[in-house]
């Protein structure tokens, strides 16, 4: 081989090996409780990240690169959340979808914008998550003191004269959603007769349920998610109690109703417009229930959440944190989420929360 037939091979190498690493695939993050009381969540977001990045990379993926899923675990815990964040960081993923619990996407978050990566959370609805300041981080969801003053209000209309409780986990979430609901109502000129704290994991929760006999409470709100929602509504039931359990978005599964059976009849809760309804989603409804699996909740969200970062991806040509990040409070994206923009804080600006309410095992809008 002569020096100039081997400088050309050796230029034609570099090139091809250029070709390639252009066309190397994108990771992404998806981060959610994959383990734990709150699986149901998790697998939500799992379901809506495959089927998303499925789409997409049929499409020809983002910035002519394929995208792959990286799935971290946080099982709804701070610690193991601020883990899967520090592991997300080791792989140089540019984008996460997640976290579900607001507990874990707050420690999470400030992983991500140490190491620039940029996060959208489909669920994690505290205030703070956004109030902060953090230029990468971004929600589709809605917030607390959306959903607590959208509770607040059904409670002084629809529910006037009731005896209202109210009860929280001491979660970021919990805690937070019972607060701002409190807060809401309490302006609205309508005081609260109970105000507790759980412990969530607990299996008994008669002293509560006595508290709110004694009380004659007609109406108790939830701070908390669905296996102590679902609980706490039995054993209410078990004590002859007829008070209403209302609550927030952590209640949008079906598995609070295999918690409650019958008892759980009549449960109010908040969430935002169910996007199975629009007309446009109803070829992807369908894929999900030929796989006899239900999209509600959050899977959507995810689905929707994948679909605004990659076209902010393909507008800002780069899948930098700080650019994309520019775009998404800059231009609006067509989802499954419907056509959504963000604010300067991150914050979703699409429709907030309406009340839903179970019947027969189902649960759909309230009259």
């Amino acid at each position: 081989m002569t020096r100039t037939t081997f400088s050309a091979l050796a230029v034609a190498c570099a090139v091809l090996f250029s070709a390639q690493a252009a066309r190397a695939d994108i990771t992404i993050g998806v981060a959610g409780p994959l383990s734990g009381s709150e699986a149901a969540f998790g697998e939500q977001f799992r379901r809506g990240a495959v089927k998303a990045v499925d789409d997409i990379n049929a499409k020809g993926g983002v910035l002519g690169q394929k995208l792959v899923l990286a799935m971290g675990d946080d099982a709804c815990d701070p610690k193991q959340a601020v883990a899967v964040a520090n592991e997300m960081a080791s792989k140089k993923v540019p984008f996460v979808a997640g976290h579900f619990c607001s507990g874990s996407s707050i420690p999470a978050s400030d992983v991500y914008s140490e190491t620039g990566i940029l996060q959208i959370s489909p669920a994690s609805t505290n205030p703070k998550f956004t109030e902060r300041g953090l230029g990468n981080v971004f929600r589709t969801c809605g917030r607390d003191d959306q959903q607590g003053q959208i509770a607040a209000q059904y409670m002084a209309t629809e529910l006037k004269g009731k005896v209202i409780g109210i009860v929280h986990d001491k979660s970021a979430y919990g805690k937070g959603l019972a607060d701002q609901t409190k807060d809401a109502l309490n302006k609205l000129g309508v005081k609260e007769a109970v105000y507790e704290a759980i412990t969530a994991g607990e299996k008994d929760y008669s002293a509560l349920v006595t508290k709110l006999k004694q009380a004659k409470v007609d109406v108790l709100y939830l701070g908390g998610y669905k296996t102590e929602g679902g609980l706490i509504v039995r054993q209410m039931r078990d004590q002859g109690l007829k008070t209403v359990l209302m609550g927030g978005d952590a209640l949008v599964t079906e598995e609070y109703w295999s918690i409650t059976g019958a008892a759980g009849e009549g449960t109010l809760m908040t969430f935002s417009p169910d996007p199975r309804k629009n007309p446009a989603n109803a070829d992807l409804v369908k894929f999900y229930r030929a796989q006899n699996y239900e999209p509600e909740a959050y899977t959507l969200y995810t689905y929707g959440t994948i679909q605004a970062w990659a076209q902010a991806a393909e507008k800002a040509k780069t899948t930098d944190a700080k650019k994309v990040a520019a775009v998404l409070k800059s231009e609006k994206f067509d989802t499954a989420l419907g056509k959504i923009g963000f604010d300067a804080k991150g914050d979703v600006a699409a429709p907030g929360y309406v009340m839903y309410v179970w019947k027969n095992g189902k649960y759909d809008y309230a009259k």
